[in-house]
């Protein structure tokens, strides 16, 4: 199963604004989500889908463990907790939100029992989300090649994460992008602003294409009917082998999220 190039993320927004961003992205044709138990939202995501009328075999569910919920004994009763929020019976991918911290819950426990999920039917994908290479080294020592679906990483044209990117494709995990548009920074940025006027597109169309071409998922939240939208036609913009590589010099390490509780030693 593939993951869709192009979701709906729902990282910050909660109660009636998150209903309203899932019921206009629905409206509007996007068929993928993206939540987390952390998010606090997965309730009123599940009550968006509910009343979208969109059935659910044309739905690409994705949420998060959260790290509390990393223990054997926790995990899969916590995604069952997420599942009745979210009205479904299945997802179909459950991520590992971020590493146990310091280590407290060994790879082995939490990726197992991920596994566990996936054979009990309670997610058609499972994946990670903020796993540097020896982090992806250990989970598919666990679980096997082949069955990590994608790792979800912080990724825009001032971080490119190119070593990690370039592990990921040797190994068969989907790169998802979040923070694609680098909370705005990037656009503002004059060679995507060149790039857009070029292509009467805006400046997020050109940074979630780029990201799209290099064959990474994205998932940009919005809410405004407006930007999803814009966001959606993002997909049919192509851009050049030379404004790819003009995009590729603006890399330079910068990372927006690293939160010293929660983040491991970066590649």
């Amino acid at each position: 199963m593939s993951i869709p190039l192009l979701g709906l993320g729902t990282f910050r927004l909660k109660d009636q604004v998150v209903i309203d961003s899932v019921s206009q992205a629905l409206a509007l044709g996007y068929r993928a989500i993206d939540t987390a138990q952390i998010y606090g939202n997965e309730a009123e995501v599940g009550q968006a889908v509910a009343a979208s009328g969109v059935a659910r075999d044309e739905l690409f569910l994705t949420s998060k463990i959260w790290t509390e919920n990393l223990a054997a004994d926790k995990l899969i009763p916590s995604l069952k907790e997420s599942l009745s929020k979210l009205r479904t019976d299945y997802l179909d991918l459950t991520l590992i939100h971020w590493p146990s911290p310091k280590g407290a819950v060994p790879v082995r426990e939490f990726m197992d029992a991920l596994a566990e999920a996936k054979v009990q039917g309670l997610t058609r994908q499972i994946g990670v989300s903020n796993f540097t290479i020896d982090l992806l080294r250990q989970a598919i020592e666990v679980v096997g090649k082949g069955v990590i679906a994608t790792n979800q990483i912080e990724l825009h044209p001032y971080l490119q994460n190119r070593t990690l990117a370039a592990y990921m494709h040797s190994q068969g995990i989907a790169v998802t992008s979040y923070m694609t548009l680098g909370y705005g920074k990037v656009l503002h940025d004059p060679l995507i602003q060149q790039i857009a006027a070029l292509h009467q597109a805006t400046p997020a169309q050109v940074t979630l294409a780029w990201a799209m071409q290099l064959g990474y998922a994205v998932i940009p939240s919005s809410t405004r009917r407006e930007n999803l939208a814009s966001n959606l036609k993002a997909s049919e913009l192509k851009l050049s082998s030379d404004e790819m590589a003009k995009i590729a010099t603006l890399d330079s390490g910068l990372r927006l999220i690293s939160p010293d509780s929660l983040a491991p030693a970066w590649d």
